[in-house]
């Protein structure tokens, strides 16, 4: 009940404002946008963007802590999501507080603000997947997970959003860095090599797989090193990471107890006018035609380690993301936020292809759910 006390002891007036500022239009930008603006971070481009943000962010903001008081099948009353919405609101009144930005000193300031509001909004991933698993619990076990559609709906597009804040707030904060490395601006490399990350996030992804299993399957990548194009490495590094996790342990649970080699897992950054494409493959039996959907959704979960074992984990989201089933939907939300997708393809019995494309043109606007 604490929660849900915390909730109630918002003023009536705060949560009319956040009803009035819900019912604005977003703006959404592009990641070309983003790299021309950030490209010069002089004090006239950081107010620019400090006064863009103090009347963007509310309305991003408030849109999602009213959709988290109207949830199906009594989501909203569960512990861990009134905690979620009770975060956004303490983000929208710290926002709305906040005066008009006149001058680079209160531009600083705001950016310190943003920077702590970011920090509250860690743990949401974790905190939300408790509240669906809180809401399993109390579910009845005939129900197909495949039905509660609106659940599944509402969080991809909670999640969405909450990707084009923190791209927008870590956007902002990071452009105040002195001497940044060359080609880098802000959260964007204009010139990164998915060859060069696809690499380290699979080292990492394999090392894990050492660690749990003791042994792992090689990984194979073919592509040019030297080619080049402006992304986000922290978002590419996170769905490679995932894709080539999930492609080790079937690779490594077929192979465990058998006299042959474990095939390696290949993966293939191709090139192309409009996309540039990752494919991961493996032979890890693949997954039945029948289970290719529930791998998109966040009410399905293989995980090992329950989340209720552990509530108050703080840990960022990629490795957060490792057990709880997150991983493929959430990297699929990734892909489509500059305009890309994620497509996976499975032969059962055989093994499952994963196609990552991602836009080169980056014009495309965010999608503003």
């Amino acid at each position: 009940m604490a929660a849900k006390k915390a909730y109630e002891s918002f003023s009536k007036s705060l949560i009319e404002d956040v009803h009035k500022w819900g019912c604005m239009k977003q703006t959404g930008v592009s990641l070309r946008y983003m790299m021309e603006f950030g490209s010069d971070p002089s004090d006239r481009n950081l107010l620019l963007s400090g006064q863009f943000l103090h009347k963007e962010l509310p309305i991003r903001i408030a849109r999602r802590a009213i959709e988290l008081g109207t949830l199906p099948y009594g989501l909203s009353e569960k512990p861990a999501v009134l905690k979620v919405r009770d975060w956004y609101i303490d983000s929208f009144r710290d926002m709305r507080n906040f005066p008009e930005i006149k001058d680079i000193n209160d531009e600083k300031e705001f950016t310190q603000m943003i920077k702590a509001i970011k920090l509250r909004h860690n743990n949401v991933v974790p905190t939300m997947a408790l509240g669906v698993q809180q809401l399993k619990k109390g579910m009845d076990p005939k129900i197909d997970y495949e039905d509660l559609g609106e659940i599944h709906q509402f969080l991809d597009r909670f999640y969405m959003s909450r990707i084009g804040i923190r791209m927008l707030i870590g956007q902002h904060v990071e452009l105040h860095k002195p001497n940044p490395p060359p080609h880098v601006v802000g959260y964007i490399h204009t010139k990164m090599s998915p060859v060069e990350v696809a690499r380290n996030a699979s080292e990492i992804a394999r090392g894990i797989c050492l660690r749990e299993y003791g042994s792992a399957p090689e990984i194979v990548i073919y592509g040019d090193p030297s080619f080049t194009f402006p992304y986000v490495p922290t978002h590419l590094q996170l769905m490679v990471f995932e894709l080539v996790k999930n492609s080790l342990r079937a690779v490594q649970e077929r192979f465990m107890d058998s006299d042959k080699v474990a095939p390696p897992v290949r993966i293939i950054v191709a090139e192309g006018i409009e996309d540039v494409t990752i494919k991961i493959s493996d032979e890890g039996g693949g997954i039945p035609r029948k289970g290719l959907p529930k791998i998109f959704t966040y009410l399905y979960s293989t995980a090992k380690y329950p989340l209720e074992e552990y509530p108050d984990l703080g840990m960022d989201d990629r490795v957060t993301m490792a057990g709880y089933g997150y991983g493929i939907p959430i990297s699929r939300l990734y892909a489509q936020y500059f305009g890309g997708d994620l497509q996976v393809i499975s032969m059962e019995g055989y093994g499952t292809d994963a196609y990552l494309h991602l836009s080169r043109l980056g014009d495309s606007k965010e999608p503003l759910p």
